[in-house]
């Protein structure tokens, strides 16, 4: 009797054939995880965030493919208090942060006003932080990001305090939300209870400084880079974490959409995204933008580009 061929069907070709001639494969189902979580250690008043702000950007766009994303609640500042803040800044009471908020401005470019510090002092950032956790909570993470990032420019650049209710209002209110029911809401139990857990996982994290970006993969082993760095550093560190030579990154989004986007964009957000050198950014902007399309501002010293008031 003639011996039938072992047959197999290929379950992704849908093809059935002969199945070849080794009898057994070895095969190993302990293959590294390559899906990352990335946790992203802020706080709405945190300078040094405000500072990576244009290479956190362009490596989301770029790399986030990569890694799941998730941004923790800190908890820089809960209330002023007669002892120390910041030492290691010098951060002893709220007109202390004006300077040293300057002095990052200054160094990152992305500048700061930072005098409502002395005249209308930011008392805590915790109600800026429970309505983050709350937007997280209702709308997901992505809106909760736009907001963090639009709490940020009114802080930072229109000189705003972002824990007067007033204040958080208009902000959510401008994406689209009904920002008296989400401060209502942060002003519930639930709020901090959310903001709690988010703390309780920056210790498990061992983040002590803000930023700081985690990236671990599926055995709980990664890197951790605190602190403003450039760009090529999250790359870098994230090959480590995949333990990849080569990575292959999206194409940038074009400014048109990006600026649609974000609305504001300073000049060092841009050079950051599409590797432009300062003294060449208006040429850029006029390329890429129709004239009628943006508003180019200045803020000590930086140009900022905006679609705001453009009808």
């Amino acid at each position: 009797m003639e011996n039938n061929k072992n047959m197999i069907c290929d379950v992704e070709t849908g093809v059935c054939g002969e199945a070849g001639d080794e009898e057994i494969e070895m095969i190993d189902f302990n293959q590294p995880n390559k899906e990352i979580n990335l946790y992203y250690v802020t706080d709405p008043i945190c300078s040094h965030c405000w500072a990576i702000e244009p290479e956190l950007r362009r490596f989301i766009a770029q790399y986030g493919k990569y890694v799941n994303m998730h941004t923790v609640m800190g908890g820089l500042l809960e209330k002023w208090h007669d002892g120390p803040i910041d030492p290691a800044n010098g951060i002893y009471k709220p007109a202390d942060v004006a300077d040293h908020w300057r002095e990052v401005g200054e160094h990152s470019r992305m500048p700061i006003d930072g005098t409502l510090m002395i005249d209308n002092p930011v008392h805590s950032s915790y109600p800026p932080s429970r309505v983050f956790k709350i937007i997280q909570k209702n709308h997901g993470d992505v809106v909760a990001f736009d907001y963090l990032r639009r709490a940020r420019e009114a802080l930072f650049v229109f000189n705003q305090n972002i824990a007067d209710r007033t204040i958080i209002i208009d902000i959510v209110n401008k994406l689209h939300l009904d920002g008296e029911a989400i401060v209502i809401e942060a002003e519930q139990p639930i709020a901090q209870q959310l903001l709690n857990e988010d703390f309780a996982l920056a210790r498990e994290l061992r983040a002590t400084g803000f930023p700081s970006i985690i990236m671990m993969n599926a055995e709980d082993k990664g890197v951790k880079i605190v602190g403003g760095r450039s760009f090529d550093v999250y790359v870098d560190g994230l090959k480590k974490v995949l333990n990849l030579e080569l990575l292959q990154p999206e194409k940038q989004p074009s400014l048109a959409s990006l600026l649609s986007k974000e609305k504001l964009l300073f000049s060092k957000e841009i050079e950051i995204m599409y590797d432009v050198e300062q003294a060449a950014i208006q040429a850029f902007v006029e390329k890429e933008l129709p004239v009628d399309s943006y508003r180019a501002q200045e803020m000590l010293g930086e140009t900022y580009f905006t679609t705001e008031s453009i009808s």
